[in-house]
């Protein structure tokens, strides 16, 4: 994976305040840490480094360039999003040297396409690999084709690019090929959904019928014959 080079500031403000006016300012909260070093707060352009991650992945190699004249190649190691504004709220990013051997978590892909009436189940989605700082691949691949019911894709079954080493155990299930089930098998767990559904909507009805006479009224108001007109 190739570098993406950055700037950055150097930041001063800290806490909650200090993050919410780096982030209104267009840029991204982050620490650099790692090395032995003494953490380094800095900020970063959100949109830059937004469309960086976008194409490269949460493993993309970062090459920094801080005001101060400070320049490192750093990793992101743990990012922090904002759910409903899907925008990065914070970034720890991980010092590393060219040549330096790292384990980080890596996308599995599935290609090809398993035999006629099954269903895949994905068991782990990433996969924790050793690789070259700079060489950290955004996507490992595992095949499917032909795989029939019952089969189970391991660690093991993903393929590795040269300089890549598996840091999970060789054992660890990726996927599982199971058989669909059939019209008739649907048909047959029909009844019980609609039970189901039956009793919990009943149980709702229950929850939202009037309290019985004399129940307490509400919190903040009087019961019916205690009100007045004014």
């Amino acid at each position: 994976m190739s570098e993406v080079k950055i700037s950055a500031e150097p930041r001063t403000e800290f806490g909650k305040g200090g993050a919410r006016r780096t982030r209104r300012a267009g840029k991204v909260p982050a620490v650099l840490y790692g090395h032995g070093e003494k953490p380094k707060h800095i900020a970063l352009p959100a949109r830059e480094f937004a469309a960086a991650i976008r194409k490269g992945g949460a493993n993309q190699l970062f090459a920094i360039e801080v005001s101060d004249g400070t320049q490192v190649l750093a990793l992101p190691k743990a990012i922090q999003r904002d759910p409903i504004k899907d925008s990065f709220e914070h970034v720890d990013l991980l010092l590393v040297r060219r040549g330096e051997k790292v384990t980080v978590e890596v996308p599995v892909q599935l290609t090809g396409e398993a035999a006629k009436d099954t269903l895949i189940v994905h068991d782990h989605d990433t996969l924790s690999v050793t690789a070259d700082a700079t060489k950290v691949p955004d996507h490992l691949e595992a095949s499917i084709e032909g795989a029939e019911p019952g089969t189970t894709i391991t660690a093991a079954d993903v393929e590795l690019p040269s300089g890549v080493e598996l840091a999970t155990d060789e054992e660890t299930a990726v996927a599982s090929v199971t058989a669909a089930p059939t019209a008739e098998q649907l048909e047959a767990t029909l009844p019980e959904v609609e039970e189901a559904t039956e009793e919990a909507e009943a149980e709702a009805g229950e929850e939202t019928a009037e309290a019985p006479e004399g129940a307490p009224a509400a919190e903040g108001e009087a019961p019916a014959e205690e009100k007045t007109e004014a």
